[in-house]
């Protein structure tokens, strides 16, 4: 039989990284065939798929920011490898990834699954940018493109303000492999025992100025330190979080790491108390799916993503924005409260193995593309 073949197109980085790494590695590969075109300088690890074998692969100039010469640049030369490669889909993965693949697949008739692991309109601090980016994925919503949603909220709003029609909308709940061993940290680690954490760089996506208020009530009740993973690319909201942590007098309540490895992460999240995400949004975020696998209950605002994973007085608390106090509360709760601990800490496991164990869930995928092609 035939092998359907499936190009993926996307800026490979953070969580889409880890999505694509995710599927490629359990995709099966007696029936299907991936190749990868990606940025020129968002990795430098190459892609392998489930027998361990590197992917044939293409890097084209995608970067987060908006270039009229190096998007125009990548879109004709994405055609052109699409026109080569001959495939039978294209799996776009992130905004820029959504761009360029969608319209490489306009230009030669390719079907297109568009996975946005969070719409690019969400992002806008402006309400012009706001309306400029929406127009755009309004536009990019017609034609051959099917929206293959990472979440419920992320599908729903797929339907209600881009306006996909819902026979245009599918969903794959973003799914890891279980996590079995936790390696030793390769950087000093250079915080207490007792802390929490949260994954993500300070940028108005992230909201990590909320969490430094959050630390700020909660420190006023519990002795507590955060551990913030994320720095580097991107983080452009770096000035404001350190200067509210020298004014909130917190500088020795909080590290702040740079990127680092999956494995580092994993292990800071397995030894955290609880993790932590004050985020706007989000598509399906893998740090709260990695600290459910890992049996961590959550605290974390009620935005698209975060309520999708976490249920209150389930696996964790889900407090709206701004909600400052209450979430602080929350924190306290669980930190003074070991049976409530324990019992949200079984049902986090258990939320991970029903909804997002790839081992599970990656048969579902593998019918998608193929209810595409008929």
């Amino acid at each position: 039989m035939k092998k359907i073949k499936i190009v993926h197109v996307l800026h490979s980085v953070g969580g889409v990284d880890v999505s694509l790494r995710q599927i490629l590695h359990n995709l099966d590969t007696e029936n299907f065939e991936n190749i990868v075109i990606h940025g020129d300088s968002d990795t430098d690890k190459e892609f392998v798929n489930k027998d361990s074998k590197p992917l044939v692969h293409y890097l084209l100039p995608i970067y987060r920011e908006i270039s009229l010469l190096n998007d125009l640049s990548s879109i004709l030369k994405a055609w052109k490898i699409i026109r080569k490669e001959k495939p039978d889909l294209i799996h776009s993965h992130s905004t820029k990834g959504g761009v360029i693949g969608r319209i490489a697949g306009f230009l030669t008739g390719t079907k297109v699954l568009h996975t946005p692991q969070a719409f690019s309109f969400l992002s806008a601090e402006s309400k012009i940018k706001e309306y400029v980016f929406l127009k755009i994925e309004k536009l990019l919503s017609k034609g051959n493109t099917v929206l293959l949603a990472s979440s419920q909220s992320e599908l729903n709003r797929a339907i209600r303000e881009v306006g996909f029609p819902k026979n245009k909308t599918d969903l794959f709940n973003n799914a890891i492999e279980p996590i079995e061993k936790i390696f030793d940290l390769s950087i000093p680690k250079t915080w207490p025992d007792q802390y929490l954490c949260t994954v993500g760089r300070p940028c108005y996506q992230k909201n990590i100025e909320e969490l430094i208020q959050v630390l700020y009530e909660l420190n006023k009740n519990v002795d507590i330190h955060l551990v913030i993973l994320g720095l580097g690319h991107h983080a452009d909201h770096i000035k404001q979080v350190e200067n509210l942590i020298t004014k909130l007098n917190l500088k020795d309540k909080v590290t702040l790491l740079n990127w680092t490895t999956r494995e580092d992460v994993l292990n800071i999240i397995s030894k955290s108390k609880l993790y932590l995400s004050t985020a706007r949004y989000e598509g399906l975020p893998y740090s709260i799916i990695e600290s459910l696998a890992l049996a961590i209950p959550c605290v974390v605002s009620d935005c698209d993503g975060n309520r999708d994973l976490i249920t209150n007085d389930y696996n964790g608390y889900c407090i709206k924005e701004n909600k400052t106090l209450e979430f602080s509360n929350k924190i306290g709760v669980l930190l003074q409260d070991e049976k409530l601990y324990d019992e949200f800490s079984k049902n986090a496991k258990n939320t991970f193995e029903d909804g997002h164990n790839i081992y599970k869930k990656i048969k579902d995928l593998e019918s998608i593309y193929r209810d595409q092609l008929k």
